[in-house]
């Protein structure tokens, strides 16, 4: 299965590469995983909706381009469902199992995700109700992935 991660924006903070780092390392030995970054748009201070949704727009142009037709789409969205491990596990499951080798995960920048990438999206997910940083955002997410395999292929991990 390829699993592809579909973000906003580089990762600076060498705490937070380390931990993408070594996650996709362990994730090599499941799927094949692919991260790819699109440059984020400046944010001003105190920006106007329309501002917000121009930055949107743009970014999600980006995240677009990196999506292939065929693709099944997973978007990060705080409003999406929340599921718990297992069920995450049994998702990316049974998606393969109904021919789905093509996971496309999507993470917005600070703004969120333009209308268009969540139309584009076959599931949203939730983490939570809450906000994170994006660039934590990758690290839950791969972390839930790997865990995801672990669970599907009944190998031990930490509860």
């Amino acid at each position: 299965m390829r699993i592809t991660i579909c973000c906003v924006g580089k990762v600076k903070e060498k705490f937070y590469c380390q931990a993408i780092d070594e996650y996709s390392k362990r994730l090599s030995r499941y799927c094949k995983l692919e991260v790819k970054e699109v440059a984020d748009e400046k944010t001003p201070d105190n920006a106007s909706d329309t501002v917000n949704d121009i930055i949107k727009a743009k970014e999600g142009e980006r995240l677009l381009s990196c999506i292939k037709d065929e693709a099944y789409v997973i978007a990060l969205a705080i409003d999406g469902k929340m599921l718990d491990s297992v069920q995450l596990s049994q998702k990316i499951d049974n998606l393969g199992i109904s021919g789905k080798s093509d996971i496309v995960f999507v993470i917005g920048g600070s703004l969120g995700l333009d209308k268009r990438v969540l139309d584009r999206a076959d599931f949203k997910l939730s983490f939570s109700p809450m906000t994170f940083p994006h660039q934590l955002m990758r690290v839950i997410l791969l972390e839930q992935i790997y865990r995801s395999y672990r669970i599907m292929k009944n190998e031990p991990y930490h509860k």
